[in-house]
Formats: C-alpha cells, sequence, structure tokens
C-alpha cells in the first residue's frame, strides 16, 4: 500500500486476471478476526510497471519464485505429481542463477475510490464508517450495521 493505492500479485493469465481485463475493477478486503475489525477498498484495477513488479518478485523467497514459473494459476492439474514434475523443470532452468520474473506474472493496483471501515461492536451493532472519492474530494458517512 501506498499514496497510489493497494497492490496485489497474480498470474495475469489466470481467471483473475483475465477478469480484471474484462472489468477493471476491484474489492479487497483485509480481515482482523482477533480485533473484530476490517476494512473493504474498491477501486479501479490496473498492473503497475513492469520495474515495479520486477522489484517485488526479486524479494520474493526463491521458492516462490519459482512457483510463478511452474503454476498455470486457477487451470486444471491434471495430478500433483505434473505440478512437481514442472516445478524440478524450472529449478533446473534456473540452477546457476537468478529467476527472471515470469512475463505473465506481476502486480495489480487497485485505486481506491470507496473504503469501508469495519468494527465488530456486541449485539451485531457494528460501526461501519465510509469513505468515498469524488471529483478528488473524500466523503465520510456511517452505514448501519
Amino acid at each position: 500500500m501506498d499514496a497510489r493505492g493497494f497492490v496485489f500479485h497474480t498470474n495475469y493469465n489466470s481467471r483473475k486476471g483475465r477478469e480484471l481485463i474484462d472489468n477493471p475493477r476491484a474489492a479487497l478486503c483485509i480481515h482482523w478476526p482477533a480485533l473484530e475489525e476490517q476494512i473493504r477498498v474498491e477501486g479501479a484495477a490496473e498492473r503497475i510497471t513492469a520495474d515495479e513488479s520486477d522489484l517485488y518478485f526479486q524479494g520474493r523467497p526463491r521458492g516462490s519464485q519459482i512457483g510463478a514459473w511452474a503454476s498455470d494459476q486457477s487451470e486444471d492439474l491434471p495430478s500433483r505429481a505434473a505440478l512437481e514434475a514442472r516445478t524440478r523443470e524450472i529449478e533446473e532452468r534456473y540452477a546457476a542463477g537468478v529467476v527472471p520474473r515470469p512475463p505473465h506474472w506481476g502486480g495489480i493496483r487497485v485505486v481506491p475510490d470507496r473504503i469501508e471501515f469495519w468494527y465488530g461492536r456486541p449485539d451485531r451493532l457494528h460501526d461501519r464508517v465510509l469513505y468515498v472519492k469524488s471529483a478528488g474530494t473524500w466523503t465520510t458517512s456511517r452505514l448501519y450495521p
């Protein structure tokens, strides 16, 4: 998260990635059950730059980097053995050096235009505070639980 929005990373060829091409809007929910709090963020979804994706990818554990190449995220998997064989193949391909970011993998930024803060309260009388951005200005309202 930064001033531009909230970023997550995914396989652009996955179901989620394809759906975001057809409808470039997304919602994120961050939940802290022990605190009985959550935040829901809604907004436009856009790819981050290749440089930003590369930087994040290189900070991931090597096993996660290999997994990004080995997995056809969200597609039918014929067997666990097929995934394990593909993982070994990718490990061998990059055994001598850095694992580059796959071209089909990167970040998506959700640029918020709606953020709801939810705070759990007894008897389901929760506090819900909504911020909506319109014409560059945020307005605030309360919602019924």
